[in-house]
């Protein structure tokens, strides 16, 4: 009899253990028993594929009619597309970087195949559908009728192990198993009516029914729930526990004198923040706080003056920012609200100045040693930059907080890496311009305090979104056109964004094709800047901005836009973050169904930063009852980032919300799904708490597998949000 700790080699033998250690990384058992069933085939559910409805769930049992697959050069990859038929009519299969299939579906082969049926061009198609193939020989009558009553395991599978030999390994696994200890306490266990860990794994793989296989999978979800909350939870009271400077605020210093020169007034908002923000940086253990914020909720104000307090103390702040291009606008908009405070070692500079400096990797070798020289002497009170804050040849004076924007572009190997460059721990604030719903930063954030800014400062122009539907009504566009040479007529600034850099290839069709979209022309800023610019927009000085520019071009053309000697940039979503020029009042999204829905809400708060008015066109030719246009629609309806963003989360896989490191094969994280099992995390939550109050000792199976998940590589997920 094995354990779940036994080595696959013994039951499954080398040939096959070699694949599934190639292809997955699995050794033991336990390693393929949480190879997680996709969906199951049930029997009673074949449809004719002449009666097939787009959106439907199906599944069909049909012949092979043909293959064939071209490359895709640029992607490096392929489009394998096949026809099968069920005598009643013909559907399209399409597969992307998997030739291999084509070996799998020779012409006359039978199989189950199972997906949601999409409409291209007219033509009905499954994208990447599951199959199960009837074996050569086999009365095919009685080979279907052998599914009935039983509920088939749909796994993801590769060219060398198909589904059905996957489900032969866990079958083979599940019969050599002895009884499972099962780590989960017994009064969860009955709190919640699951079944014990062994009954779950073998419902789920060979399930009586479906319920019984949905029980099983809520027990399996709630054990990734409960270790992660544990995870969380540990290391958030660790923190607790780690001895950090204590750095209040002081009545006469830096921060008073900053208060006392701002031109505006902080909101209510602001004001609380701040005040939770001061109180973790007078404890005498580091703070670790997440800011998030609507997009121009006045994030970077906060943060300033967090730094300002630790500056007081005779501190350093760093902030590290994901593109240089953000980089350099956070080191403008710091120097330009401190002012004379700014001046720090400058003739001329208030008694009270701090330095600011930036480290970027393409600065000139004369201006990286002054700003290195800065932060390792102390005369830079805030340190901006970009990755290049982490090389080895970066020294700070006495770094005491550490401000990471744009939490979701790094992960826990850099922030720690910045870190180890303190003398004590730092405090920690990280700000990210993407709401999140409650549940998400309690699931990935939840060793962090949250503050949230939900109102924008006094004085910020509303915004108003409307969707250009270009194949109603074409003439709307042209009143695009008008309205930002109105806009323009009158002093202000247009963005004009576009989805890609360079025109459309073949392989963008391609993928077109395979999602299931039509492959209309989809607009890019190279070609849009010479079209409008002898077009619609003849006269105007228009500039582009994309990410294949040099670091130097990029930051001297938003330095003209900012300075108002630009009126248009035409940019990919290069600008989504950080970009502040108040000036600019219009933006055109070109085929915003392209774009996310929390993506187009961060490019739409790149204007009405000042006090006139903001407008955002979303041009799309998305078909009215699409859902793509269902999701402009609701962008033009609401300001509010958080209904957006859960409708954003509602419409990804998990692995966007969580990473992608979280939806590989290696993550702890396989069943948890925030948004669907709010309810469960909640619950996991709570019982994480009473179980560490408790003290986690008493529970040693739990204890074991939670420290399996913290000595894991993946456990750096809980970072990369």
């Amino acid at each position: 009899m094995a354990t779940l700790d036994t080595k696959l080699v013994g039951i499954l033998g080398d040939r096959t253990t070699k694949v599934l250690r190639d292809l997955y990384g699995y050794v033991t058992i336990e390693d393929l028993l949480h190879h997680y069933p996709r969906r199951y085939l049930v029997r009673g559910e074949l449809s004719n594929i002449s009666e097939l409805v787009e959106g439907d769930e199906v599944t069909i049992l049909a012949e092979v009619y043909s293959a064939a697959s071209r490359r895709l050069h640029a992607r490096k990859g392929n489009l394998l597309e096949v026809i099968v038929t069920d005598g009643t009519a013909k559907l399209s299969l399409t597969f992307f970087n998997q030739a291999w299939r084509e070996k799998d579906l020779k012409v006359g082969k039978q199989a189950l195949f199972a997906g949601k049926i999409g409409v291209f061009n007219g033509k009905r198609q499954l994208a990447h559908p599951d199959y199960e193939l009837i074996s050569d020989g086999s009365d095919v009558d009685s080979a279907v009728a052998g599914f009935a009553g039983k509920y088939l395991p749909m796994y993801p599978a590769s060219a060398k192990l198909p589904s059905w030999k996957i489900a032969q390994c866990i079958e083979l696994a599940l019969g050599a198993l002895e009884e499972v200890p099962d780590f989960l306490p017994e009064w969860i266990r009955d709190k919640y009516g699951f079944p014990t860990l062994q009954q779950a794994l073998v419902q789920l793989h060979s399930p009586v029914d479906l319920d019984s296989a949905e029980k099983s999978r809520q027990r399996l979800t709630f054990d990734e729930a409960l270790l992660l909350q544990l995870l969380l939870l540990t290391r958030r009271r660790e923190l607790k526990g780690l001895d950090a400077v204590a750095r209040p605020a002081i009545s006469s210093g830096l921060l008073s004198a900053f208060d006392a020169a701002i031109a505006f007034e902080l909101t209510a908002g602001q004001r609380a923040v701040a005040k939770e923000i001061a109180e973790d940086l007078a404890q005498p253990h580091p703070m670790h706080r997440l800011l998030q914020g609507e997009v121009g909720s006045g994030k970077t104000v906060v943060a300033l003056r967090a730094a300002l307090t630790v500056i007081d103390n005779g501190g350093q702040a760093a902030l590290l920012a994901p593109t240089e291009v953000l980089a350099a606008q956070h080191l403008r908009s710091i120097e330009k609200m401190l002012g004379p405070l700014a001046d720090g070692g400058m003739l001329g500079g208030a008694e009270l100045a701090t330095g600011v400096t930036l480290i970027t990797g393409s600065q000139s070798a004369g201006a990286r040693r002054a700003a290195l020289a800065k932060a390792a002497n102390g005369e830079a009170g805030i340190i901006v930059g970009t990755h290049a804050l982490l090389g080895e040849s970066v020294e700070f004076n006495d770094l005491g907080l550490i401000i990471v924007d744009e939490q979701h572009r790094f992960g826990v190997e850099q922030r720690d890496a910045l870190k180890s460059k303190a003398v004590s721990p730092p405090h920690l604030l990280v700000m990210t311009a993407t709401p999140i719903p409650r549940t998400v930063a309690m699931t990935v954030f939840g060793d962090l305090d949250v503050s949230t800014l939900r109102e924008l400062p006094l004085g910020r122009a509303p915004i108003t979104t409307h969707v250009i539907a270009v194949k109603e009504k074409p003439a709307f566009l042209e009143r695009a056109w008008e309205r930002i040479r109105e806009e323009i007529a009158q002093g202000h600034q247009a963005f004009i964004v576009a989805p890609r850099i360079s025109a459309a290839t073949s392989e963008d069709a391609d993928m077109d094709f395979l999602m299931g979209q039509s492959s209309a022309e989809i607009a890019s800023v190279e070609e849009l800047g010479p079209q409008l610019q002898s077009g619609p927009l003849h006269g105007l000085r228009i500039a582009p901005l994309h990410g294949r520019l040099s670091a130097e071009v990029k930051d001297s053309t938003m330095q003209a836009f900012a300075a108002k000697e630009l009126d248009v940039l035409i940019s990919t979503t290069v600008i989504e973050v950080g970009v502040d020029v108040p000036n600019a009042t219009v933006m055109v999204v070109m085929d915003a169904d392209r774009f996310g829905v929390s993506q187009l809400h961060q490019l739409r708060g790149r204007i009405g930063r000042g006090v006139s008015p903001g407008l955002c066109l979303l041009v799309t030719s998305a078909e009215i009852d699409s859902p793509a246009r269902a999701r402009l629609e609701a962008v033009a309806a609401t300001l509010d980032g958080f209904e957006l963003s859960r409708i954003d989360l509602e419409q990804r896989r998990e692995g966007d919300v969580l990473g992608a490191t979280q939806s590989g094969t290696r993550s702890h994280l396989r069943l948890l799904q925030v948004l669907r099992d709010e309810p469960l995390i909640e619950a996991a939550r709570e019982d994480a708490n009473a179980i560490l109050d408790s003290g986690i000792a008493q529970y040693p199976l739990l204890q074991s597998a939670l420290q399996d998940v913290q000595s894991a590589a993946t456990a750096e997920y809980i970072d990369k949000a």
